[in-house]
């Protein structure tokens, strides 16, 4: 499990098809710290560790997870920049939202604007998934913890605040971006419960 609260901001090395994909990452952790097999979310999508470096470690991608990511066939491109996070430990603070690192989906962004320091973006999310996505409600964006402004239809808007843009990726944003997309997992119980007719009952 994790928060969306991005700890540090990677770089792929690069990335090799072996069977499933496997990538190279860049990272300011601490790797003596890290084990093979420890879970570390990429962009919002949780991967397990197989090898490890004095500055980087390595992860293999299967086609599943490259299915529903914007990873792409081939992998992330070299020196693509992603938002990292370790996997929450007892005691650690929870300051986002419960995230599972599994991806539900990829949302497209289709408007940037600032608005005084912040920036709003305006995501265009799967029709299958803007259901679950509620005004001040929690998403996460490319691993990133995030409240819902406004929602319509399929479109929804987040505010990024400067040091979200320093201390994540977001600084890089453009219009057209994929985005990895998970969205609220008590959202998703709350939906099949009313669909269930347990809700208001």
């Amino acid at each position: 499990m994790f928060t969306g609260i991005v700890t540090d901001i990677g770089q792929v090395r690069h990335a090799t098809r072996q069977g499933d994909i496997r990538a190279r990452i860049g990272t300011g952790y601490d790797t003596g710290g890290i084990d093979i097999g420890a879970s570390i979310a990429c962009d919002g999508v949780c991967l397990t560790v197989v090898e490890l470096g004095p500055d980087w470690f390595d992860v293999e991608i299967s086609a599943e997870t490259v299915s529903k990511t914007n990873i792409g066939a081939d992998g992330w491109p070299e020196g693509r920049r992603l938002n990292l996070e370790r996997a929450l430990r007892v005691g650690d603070e929870l300051g986002g939202h419960i995230v599972s690192g599994h991806v539900d989906g990829v949302a497209e962004l289709i408007d940037m604007r600032d608005e005084g320091d912040s920036t709003r973006l305006t995501f265009r999310a799967p029709e299958a998934l803007a259901r679950f996505i509620a005004p001040k409600g929690s998403v996460a964006l490319n691993g990133t913890s995030l409240t819902v402004n406004e929602v319509s239809g399929r479109e929804f808007g987040v505010n990024i605040i400067p040091h979200t843009k320093v201390a994540t990726t977001w600084g890089d944003a453009r219009v057209g971006d994929a985005i990895n997309l998970e969205i609220d997992t008590l959202a998703r119980y709350v939906a099949r419960l009313a669909e269930a007719g347990q809700v208001g009952a």
